[in-house]
């Protein structure tokens, strides 16, 4: 009787989850084999003609390879200075509490504002870069930096976030290892090498993986600060798909750039999955 109470409780949260995430996935699914433009009224089944097409379409491939280009940077170098700072006030000091919370300001900050204030920064005329530099330099509207730009204020916000997973992961390492590896004449590099990063494997793969998808995926930080531009060169799947859905109002080609996000995403995801399974064994 119990049992059966409980399951009526259970199910509207189900529904509302179902509504919320399995339909539209379906449906998105559903809409990547149709050709659909409601400015014309055009709704037909095409089969896989939209999947055709995107292995031919070129700005399909330069989206692609911006997107690459820029997980596989920024969340490299979020990692590494991560890392770094996650080591650093993970010692002993005065006012480290207050160093860890200054630290997260960049991350606590929304992005758009965030990337509002970049614009600022990059700004040819006015910014602050430049003006430090003693050069005037198109941060945002050339085509080699634009990307560059882009990356570095992702680096900016999110290594706090990055360094704080680390910083958990490093308290939770026995003080004992340590002072063993002292005694026995090992050297800091040494005691990193062999101690810290083995028993850290585990919150960087985690680290690797939330931060992985969400460059993957990123939309609002680089639409607000570049557009996409110049010339779609910070063009990234999630801003293409975005303008082909709700500027050309494609919605069948639109969800088949969704659907390739999405298949993306959950390779990425499995393969993480995968790797920290075997950390863990």
């Amino acid at each position: 009787m119990k049992k059966e109470s409980g399951n009526r409780f259970i199910f509207p949260a189900l529904l509302i989850l179902f509504l919320v995430t399995v339909y539209p996935v379906f449906y998105v699914f559903y809409l990547s084999f149709h050709r659909r433009l409601l400015i014309f009224d055009i709704s037909k089944f095409v089969g896989l003609d939209n999947y055709l097409f995107l292995l031919r379409d070129d700005r399909f491939w330069n989206a692609l390879k911006n997107t690459v280009y820029f997980t596989s940077v920024s969340v490299s170098l979020e990692l590494a200075i991560g890392l770094s700072i996650a080591v650093l006030l993970n010692r002993s000091f005065r006012f480290r509490g207050v160093t860890r919370a200054v630290v997260l300001i960049p991350w606590a900050v929304p992005t758009v504002v965030s990337a509002r204030m970049w614009e600022w920064i990059y700004n040819t005329d006015f910014g602050i870069l430049n003006y430090t530099l003693g050069a005037k330099i198109n941060w945002l509207g050339s085509p080699f930096w634009a990307i560059h730009a882009a990356i570095l204020m992702d680096v900016w916000k999110t290594t706090p976030f990055v360094a704080i997973l680390l910083i958990a992961g490093l308290q939770v390492i026995p003080k004992e290892l340590y002072m063993a590896a002292k005694v026995d004449g090992a050297g800091n590099w040494a005691i990193f090498r062999r101690i810290t990063l083995p028993l850290l494997k585990p919150i960087i793969l985690v680290v690797l993986l939330f931060r992985t998808l969400d460059a993957f995926r990123v939309f609002d930080a680089v639409y607000v600060l570049t557009g996409g531009g110049p010339a779609n060169t910070t063009e990234t799947l999630s801003i293409y798909a975005y303008k082909v859905l709700f500027q050309t109002l494609q919605f069948g080609y639109g969800s088949t750039l969704s659907v390739v996000v999405f298949l993306c995403i959950g390779s990425i995801s499995v393969f993480y999955i995968k790797l920290l399974s075997k950390g863990i064994k």
